[in-house]
């Protein structure tokens, strides 16, 4: 849902504040989401990134809605074997398959009447899709050796951090099964994109955890919490709490810095003012690099090394006969000595300062094979030492 929509006054009534923690806009706009929701039956795609919530935010539209005091039934569907979704979600009569010693509701059956989240749906095989359509067309189905239809009043919810469109123009997940679920769909923010929000988290599950493990609440440093603030947290707020636990039950901020994989802050990589995804340490030489030049001015460096090498290395091979150059460089002889002022390539030894010893050594080898293949074909140009 792109659109916004206006304040509620029923925001607190309902609780959101202290079931889904999270005060930026884009947190408050989802809870308004929520409650109008919660008003229909419709159904519901929610999608965002592995670890944002969606579990929570179905739960909360169940909470929300008429059904709040009737079952809410989760299927994960990424657990299930393939053989063993139709009895899972459907059910089965006793007898219906060897092993079928009594009659088992399925999921459905356990969610009459409430709400029902199939998490993950885009790992629910093809040919049970085609069934859960028909369910969700007809609000009946047959259990597994059953001979009879049973209807069901269940809500359903459908969550995914996967591309369903992408999946479906790969044959992967049946489009109008995508349209079925896709009434209404509802995208949860990574953490990356509410960082307002980290402090009232970390705050929430250092209460959670020094209650659980019964402790006294532990305090961040302004340190620890600068560099939440940086991080690109790729688990979102999963990966959070996660490292708040560690930090609430070991007493030691420390974990931190050794789960992104160093001890300082050179563990954040920072683009800029931002982050990206990449939650891993840089190298010294990247960082300095990083702060030195854009990306673009680092492809445009790279390109005049390796020019300035291939230049070098072939003149020297060609005793600097610069028209032989051109010629194995397949370039024109303009060009080549255009390069050649515009890089400033000079003959000798302090032409050669700008390339490490190995990088040389490679180049020289690769150049010697081809010109040896070249003139053993009888196709390469001709080294006869005289200077262009």
């Amino acid at each position: 849902m792109d659109h916004l929509i206006p304040a509620s006054k029923d925001l607190n009534e309902n609780g959101l504040d202290a079931f889904i923690v999270g005060r930026s806009p884009a947190m408050i706009q989802l809870k308004r989401h929520i409650l109008a929701l919660a008003k229909s039956d419709l159904t519901i795609l929610l999608s965002g990134e592995s670890g944002t919530g969606k579990e929570l935010v179905a739960r909360a539209i169940h909470r929300c809605s008429s059904r709040a005091d009737r079952p809410f039934v989760k299927v994960n569907s990424a657990a299930l074997p393939p053989n063993l979704f139709e009895s899972e979600l459907f059910g089965f009569e006793r007898g219906a398959f060897t092993g079928a010693c009594r009659t088992k509701p399925g999921k459905f059956q356990l969610a009459h009447s409430g709400t029902i989240l199939l998490d993950e749906i885009c790992g629910i095989p093809l040919p049970i899709q085609g069934k859960l359509l028909q369910v969700l067309e007809d609000n009946e189905f047959s259990p597994l050796g059953s001979t009879t239809n049973m209807r069901i009043d269940a809500r359903v919810l459908a969550a995914t951090n996967a591309n369903l469109t992408g999946m479906v123009s790969r044959g992967e997940f049946r489009l109008d099964l995508y349209y079925r679920i896709n009434a209404v769909s509802v995208d949860i923010p990574p953490l990356r994109d509410r960082r307002e929000d980290i402090g009232l988290l970390c705050d929430h599950f250092l209460r959670r955890y020094a209650a659980r493990n019964g402790k006294g609440h532990v305090c961040l440093s302004d340190r620890i919490l600068e560099q939440f603030h940086r991080y690109a947290w790729p688990g979102n707020v999963r990966e959070l709490e996660n490292v708040i636990q560690a930090i609430a039950t070991l007493g030691n901020e420390e974990v931190f810095y050794e789960k992104i994989g160093n001890h300082s802050l050179s563990g954040v990589f920072q683009q800029g003012k931002g982050l990206t995804a990449r939650g891993d340490a840089l190298t010294d030489r990247a960082s300095n690099l990083l702060r030195r030049y854009t990306l673009k001015e680092l492809c445009k460096e790279a390109v005049r090394q390796a020019e300035t090498n291939t230049i070098l290395d072939v003149l020297s091979h060609t005793d600097w006969n610069r028209r032989q150059a051109a010629a194995v460089l397949k370039t024109s002889y303009r060009s080549l000595l255009t390069k050649i002022k515009e890089y400033r390539i000079r003959k000798g030894p302090a032409a050669l300062e700008d390339a490490t010893g190995e990088t040389r050594q490679a180049a020289r080898d690769a150049w010697t094979g081809y010109f040896r293949d070249a003139q053993r074909r009888g196709n390469g140009p001709r080294l006869d030492r005289a200077n262009a």
